[in-house]
């Protein structure tokens, strides 16, 4: 089972794959709640040059509030990454699939909600 949700977008800079990946979250009512710049953050901490490569982490309140509701201690598995990363000829798109990531917690309903959102997600890469 793959663990990811991927799109290559050919001739697509970084930036604007973020930007129609940002639109696709919230049309499906996912929000941002973190970001990482990986390659800026390596470069400060390590002195390491890097290909762009971010990580988007996007949260739907509903669904996070309904795997909550069934399980307390999911909280250290979200919120759902999205990662933009430059590759030759374009941008590549990965989102986290719930289904695989939920697989380690023996909670049948959770997987249902994790089903759900894998839906949405694959919703939004497609959408970018």
């Amino acid at each position: 089972m793959s663990y990811t949700i991927d799109r290559l977008l050919p001739g697509i800079g970084i930036d604007a794959a973020e930007t129609r990946v940002r639109a696709a979250l919230v049309d499906a009512g996912f929000g941002v709640l973190t970001e990482i710049d990986v390659a800026a953050t390596m470069k400060k901490k390590l002195g390491v040059e890097g290909a762009p490569y971010k990580i988007l982490g996007a949260c739907n309140p509903q669904m996070a509030h309904e795997a909550i509701g069934l399980e307390p201690r999911v909280g250290a598995m979200l919120p759902c990454n999205v990662i933009l990363r430059a590759v030759d000829g374009g941008t590549e798109i990965s989102a986290i699939d719930p289904v695989a990531s939920m697989a380690a917690i023996p909670n049948e309903d959770l997987k249902a909600v994790a089903g759900q959102v894998r839906r949405m997600l694959k919703d939004v890469v497609a959408a970018v």
